[in-house]
C-alpha cells in the first residue's frame, strides 16, 4: 500500500511509547529458549521478533524466516545445538541472496552439521543439531557483528564455553558488548579483552535461573528502541525552532549502540534530555553546515542521517558502511536512487555514501523501499519540506509496526 504525507505545521509537546528494542529482544528470545526461566518484560512487537517467537517454539522440520536477517543468523547456531533435531532454515528470495557462509564455516569448526540447500554460502540451509565438542573458533574482525553475537549467544551451552579470536578492526563494537551485557545480566561469565571473547559454559556452574534468583533480578526489562528513535531526532532537526518531542522509556547507559544518536544529532540542533526513563528531543539552533560521520559501530542509523542531510540542505560523507550491502536491500544503491529521485547529487563505494548540499527537494515524488523498513521510516521525515509518497508503506512493521500511526498522533498528515 502506498500512502501520502504531507506538511505540517507544527508538533506541540508530542509524547510517544517507542516499543522494546527489537536487537535487545531477539537476543533474549534465543537465550529465553535455552534458559526458560528467564522473564521478559517490553519485549517488542516487531515482525522479526514475531518471526523469532515462533520459529523457537515451532516443532516443524521446514522453518521459514521471511525477510528476518537477524533471525536467520541466530536459529543457525540455536538449531546447531538442538541435539537429534534436523531442520531446513529457509526465507524470503532476498534472504537466498544474504551471505551466511562466515557464520556456517564458524559453526563447522565447532562440530556443526550444516549444508547448503541450493547455492553455496547462503540460505537455505539444512542444519542437523549435535553436541559441538570444540571450543576455540577464530573470525574475521570487519563481518557483521550478528555472526558474532549467534556464536555468543549459544556459547555457554556448551560443554566447554567458547574462545572467539576475532582478526583485524571489529566492526559494530556496541552491538558485540550488547549480547555479552545481557549474557552477563543472566548470569554468565564471560570475557572480552582486546580480539578475544570468551564465554564460559553454564553447566559448569551454578544455573541461570539460580543466578537470576539469587539477584533478586529474575526478568529483564527491555530498552526502548534507539533505532526507532532516530525517525524523531530526524523530524526535530527538520523542525522549527523550540520544537520538542518526549519519547519513552529510554536510559541514559543504554546497551545499544544507536544511542549514539543523542551525541550525533547535537549537531544537527537536537538537544536530548533524560528525565526518568523518558528522552525529550527539542531543537536549538542549528550550527552544522557538513556533516562528516564514521559510522562503523552504527550503520543502522546512516539512512536517517542521510535523508536529515538532504532536508536540510547540507553536504555530509558518511563511511564506515559496508554491511549496508548485505541488508534487507543493498541501503547504499537504494539510498543514492531515492534520493537522487529528490533531486539529490549522491555518490556511493563499497563502504561510502556522500551528498553534496542542495537547495530544492522534488514534490510528490514516490519513495521505492526495496522491502526495506529502514527505507520507508528515514523517508518519512521529508514530508515536513514536501508532500512525499512511501510505496509499500507496510514494510514498517519489521521493526516499528505503529510507525504511521505515531506520525499521525504528532501531526503529521497521512493519506492512504
Amino acid at each position: 500500500m502506498n500512502i501520502g504525507l504531507h506538511q505540517i505545521a507544527s508538533i506541540h509537546n508530542a509524547r510517544l511509547k517507542i516499543a522494546g528494542s527489537k536487537s535487545e529482544t531477539n537476543r533474549l528470545l534465543l537465550l529465553q529458549a535455552l534458559h526458560p526461566n528467564l522473564q521478559l518484560e517490553n519485549a517488542a512487537d516487531a515482525d522479526d521478533s514475531e518471526v523469532m517467537r515462533k520459529a523457537l517454539s515451532s516443532s516443524e522440520s521446514i522453518i521459514d524466516i521471511h525477510h528476518a536477517g537477524t533471525a536467520m543468523r541466530f536459529l543457525t547456531a540455536y538449531f546447531a545445538i538442538q541435539e537429534g533435531r534436523e531442520v531446513v532454515l529457509t526465507g524470503s528470495s532476498r534472504m537466498k541472496e544474504r551471505p551466511i557462509q562466515v557464520l556456517v564455516d564458524a559453526l563447522r569448526e565447532l562440530g556443526a552439521d550444516i549444508a547448503y540447500e541450493e547455492q553455496e554460502g547462503f540460505p537455505p540451509l539444512r542444519i542437523k543439531g549435535k553436541k559441538l565438542d570444540k571450543r576455540e573458533v577464530t573470525l574475521a574482525a570487519h563481518v557483521s557483528s550478528q555472526y558474532i553475537s549467534a556464536l555468543l549467544l549459544i556459547a555457554s551451552k556448551l560443554e566447554s564455553g567458547l574462545q572467539i579470536t576475532l582478526e583485524g578492526e571489529i566492526t559494530s563494537v556496541p552491538y558485540i558488548q550488547m549480547t555479552i551485557n545481557l549474557l552477563k545480566q543472566i548470569g554468565i561469565k564471560t570475557e572480552f579483552n582486546q580480539n578475544k571473547i570468551i564465554v564460559f559454559p553454564t553447566i559448569q556452574h551454578t544455573s541461570v535461573s539460580e543466578l537470576a534468583k539469587q539477584s533478586n533480578n529474575p526478568t529483564i526489562t527491555i530498552e526502548s528502541d534507539w533505532s526507532s528513535a532516530s525517525y524523531f531526532y530526524s523530524i526535530i532537526t527538520l523542525s522549527e525552532v523550540g520544537t520538542t518531542i518526549t519519547l519513552s522509556s529510554f536510559q541514559p547507559n543504554s546497551l545499544q549502540g544507536d544511542a549514539a544518536l543523542a551525541t550525533i544529532y547535537k549537531n544537527f540542533g537536537v538537544e536530548t534530555t533524560f528525565n526518568g526513563n523518558s528522552i525529550t528531543l527539542r531543537k536549538i539552533n542549528l550550527q552544522l553546515t557538513i556533516c562528516n560521520l564514521q559510522l562503523n559501530n552504527t550503520p543502522d542509523i546512516a539512512q536517517t542521517i542521510a535523508v536529515t542531510c538532504f532536508g536540510l540542505g547540507i553536504a555530509c560523507h558518511l563511511s564506515g558502511l559496508h554491511t549496508l550491502k548485505i541488508k534487507e536491500t543493498d541501503r547504499l544503491t537504494a539510498l543514492k536512487n531515492e534520493l537522487t529521485k529528490l533531486g539529490a547529487n549522491v555518490s556511493i563505494t563499497h563502504d561510502s555514501l556522500a551528498l553534496e548540499p542542495s537547495t530544492n527537494i522534488h514534490p510528490n515524488i514516490k519513495i521505492a523501499t526495496y522491502n526495506d523498513h529502514r527505507m520507508a521510516m528515514a523517508f518519512a521525515p521529508l514530508a515536513l519540506k514536501v508532500p512525499i509518497v512511501i510505496q509499500d508503506s507496510e514494510v514498517v512493521s519489521k521493526s516499528y509496526p505503529n510507525f504511521w500511526n505515531d506520525l499521525k498522533r504528532i501531526g503529521f498528515v497521512i493519506q492512504d
